[in-house]
């Protein structure tokens, strides 16, 4: 029998907003905001990006309530070994970056930026490469940016600093489809991520062979019981990822990821190293390259610090209380 869902005024009677700044802007964002709730099983995150409508909200809420009132399924692992994530800096701020990533033995790049070149991205990526070393690994992440012939000129053009794989480099299935087929003899793997969390059929891109992974994130496909089955029904290798999540957030991400039977991939759970604040005073920063996995605490007095202006905060809960209308009874 499926629980209950909570009630808008339970939710809201717990619900927290804060915004927290980053050190360096990521995709455009220079503060993340959440909103927190604390359920029966502990904190959670609500936390879908301010542009998101409130039918893709929804699923984010759903995972909400998934992850802060039902038991999570048992983990096969307790560290999850995470990523470096490199926004979409110069090639000269790149080494400051990594840094706050000790131990990460893979690099995800931002590329294709808007207001910056192709030039730009072969810069940083190279200057990625410099700092790990031949035995580091680089994945680059496009975020659907690319058209089919911009995708294959760059993969061509970053080739060179071997990459582990190329994430969503066009938007469409039909464009990853072929790009995976003109790059074949490359060697360089596809992963699909909007293509999977942004989907009305999250599936639909391994059938189409669109790609040879899927990224995974918890919240947007409604958290992890849902994720684990996606990953399962699209028999694809998997990489956990986050979207900019607090610690809670971060979480959540480490209890698909402990949960996944097969792990070969660095997932991109370190993110929380991109936060100038963080809700916990132990926030789930990377360690000798892993976060550990286990329900995040949330600090009250961290709470209040980063608590988002009044005006952030009602148009947050009216987006809560609308989402929540949307799960119906």
């Amino acid at each position: 029998m499926t629980p209950a869902l909570p009630s808008t005024a339970e939710l809201l009677s717990t619900a927290r907003v804060v915004a927290l700044p980053l050190r360096t802007r990521f995709r455009g964002v220079g503060v993340r905001e959440a909103l927190l709730l604390q359920g029966p099983q502990g904190w959670t995150e609500f936390s879908p990006f301010p542009e998101y409508d409130d039918v893709e909200a929804a699923m984010w809420l759903t995972a909400a309530i998934d992850y802060g009132w039902n038991p999570q399924p048992a983990g096969v692992r307790t560290t999850v070994r995470v990523n470096a994530t490199v926004p979409a800096v110069a090639a000269a701020s790149v080494a400051g970056v990594l840094a706050r990533f000790p131990g990460c033995r893979t690099a995800k790049v931002k590329v294709a930026e808007r207001g910056q070149t192709l030039a730009d991205d072969v810069e940083r990526v190279a200057a990625v490469r410099a700092a790990l070393g031949p035995e580091g690994r680089i994945r680059v992440d496009a975020n659907a940016a690319w058209n089919l012939d911009e995708a294959e000129h760059a993969v061509h053009a970053l080739a060179e600093f071997d990459l582990e794989y190329v994430e969503q480099p066009c938007a469409t299935i039909d464009e990853l489809a072929e790009l995976r087929r003109r790059i074949r003899y490359m060697g360089i793997p596809v992963a699909a991520d909007e293509s999977v969390r942004k989907a009305d059929d999250p599936l639909a891109v391994a059938r189409a062979g669109a790609a040879d992974l899927v990224v995974v994130k918890a919240q947007p496909l409604g958290g992890v019981v849902r994720a684990l089955d996606i990953v399962r029904e699209a028999g694809l290798p998997a990489v956990v990822s986050s979207a900019l999540d607090t610690s809670i957030g971060l979480g959540m991400g480490a209890a698909l990821a402990a949960a996944l039977p097969d792990l070969d991939f660095d997932c991109g759970l370190g993110t929380a190293a991109l936060l100038a604040a963080d809700v916990t005073g132990t926030p789930l920063v990377p360690v000798d390259g892993a976060i550990p996995v286990g329900r995040v605490q949330a600090d009250r007095e961290l709470l209040d610090r980063h608590r988002a202006p009044a005006d952030r905060e009602r148009w947050w809960l009216d987006r809560l209380a609308r989402c929540r209308i949307l799960l119906g009874e």
